[in-house]
């Protein structure tokens, strides 16, 4: 259970705190070292993934741990992100993504419970997913009033992340659509 990868996934989660604390440092460069932080975290769930394949060290623990630690990570910015950017606008792609994790989580617990979990394994359009939302995430935490330009990159980049969430959700449903249908004719 303690192996590298493990251990990085747990240090994701450790970080969670850290980038909460260094985003509200009334310092002149906090979205610049919360960003980083931020984006230490996302380059983690990389090096995770890669190392625990190549060196055979996939768990259950791993696999269940590693999309919380994202899932974590992501919620906690984009809350922090909907206070500096509290308009419908933004607050529509974060009920999205925040939505869809329950739903999928749900989802999976409910599948699992009925002998179905592989039928909703990780694909590898819910990967895309969680990159494009680190990414619009990391964006929309460099941007500063004086960037106005960087504002309107992460607000396209957080909109495709949504798509990509929503795509992805759909996805997962319709993979699980025989079992849901089936418990519903019951």
């Amino acid at each position: 259970m303690w192996n590298l990868p493990n251990i990085l996934t747990l240090l994701r989660i450790l970080l969670i705190p850290v980038f909460i604390v260094v985003y509200y440092l009334p310092w002149e460069w906090h979205h610049i070292a919360s960003a980083a932080i931020f984006g230490a975290a996302a380059l983690t769930d990389w090096v995770d993934g890669y190392l625990a394949r190549r060196f055979n060290q996939v768990t259950a623990f791993g696999a269940f741990l590693d999309p919380v630690a994202d899932k974590l990570i992501v919620a906690a910015a984009l809350l922090l992100l909907l206070e500096v950017y509290s308009t419908p606008w933004f607050a529509l792609p974060v009920i999205v993504i925040i939505g869809r994790e329950l739903v999928i989580s749900a989802l999976r617990e409910w599948m699992a419970g009925l002998g179905y979990r592989d039928s909703v394994a990780v694909s590898v359009i819910g990967k895309v997913k969680t990159w494009a939302q680190m990414i619009a995430v990391a964006l929309l935490l460099l941007a500063t009033p004086e960037r106005e330009w960087l504002i309107t990159v992460g607000f396209c980049a957080i909109y495709v992340a949504a798509l990509l969430t929503l795509w992805s959700m759909l996805l997962y449903l319709k993979q699980a659509w025989p079992q849901l249908s089936a418990e519903a004719d019951k």
